[in-house]
């Protein structure tokens, strides 16, 4: 009989008794699950969902901080951009200034040289020509002396001579240089008229 029951009972389908059992268990593991570990999935759930969201709130914010350094960073830089080409070209005037400067002080140096230059050349001109101015005066009053036959020992009427004689020398230089001619045409010498 046991055998025609259990041929006659659907084959799908478990125990009574093990039904039971299944869906206490089940309520006693739901029951578990709902009170104690679903809410602790909750508030880890939450913790996380709240960390990552501080996380992206931190980022933008450390983002906005860091855009904000990079402008004032690129104000700076143009800043100091600005500044350096204001200072190279100020170093530039003053460099000019200076060269100009120096130009200037060169001009005079080399005027203030070419002056003394001149001056010393008309010093030493001035010295030749009285140096020669003696020499001929005492060639004069020898060759006087041997033209007139007499002694032009007296220091008055030599150094009147030789005067005389220097002044006609300039007065016949001159004509010449006015004539146009480099020198005398003829011949003069100057033979003294005085006390004998």
């Amino acid at each position: 009989m046991n055998t025609l029951a259990a041929e006659s009972a659907n084959p799908l389908l478990p125990p009574v008794g093990e039904i039971v059992i299944g869906t206490i268990t089940f309520a006693i593991a739901f029951f578990v699950l709902a009170r104690f570990v679903w809410p602790r999935f909750e508030q880890v759930f939450r913790a996380r969902r709240e960390a990552i969201e501080g996380g992206i709130e931190r980022a933008e914010a450390m983002q906005a901080e860091a855009k904000a350094a990079l402008e004032r960073y690129q104000a700076q830089l143009a800043e100091a951009r600005t500044e350096a080409a204001q200072i190279r070209d100020q170093a530039r005037a003053e460099g000019q200034q200076i060269l100009e400067e120096l130009r200037a002080q060169a001009q005079q140096e080399s005027a203030r040289i070419v002056a003394r230059g001149e001056e010393q050349l008309a010093a030493n001109r001035q010295q030749v020509v009285n140096e020669l101015r003696g020499q001929i005066g005492k060639l004069a009053v020898d060759l006087a002396g041997r033209v007139v036959g007499e002694s032009l020992e007296d220091q008055a009427r030599r150094s009147g001579t030789v005067d005389r004689f220097l002044d006609q020398l300039d007065g016949m230089s001159a004509g010449a240089s006015v004539n146009g001619r480099g020198g005398a045409t003829g011949s003069s010498v100057y033979v003294p008229q005085g006390d004998r």
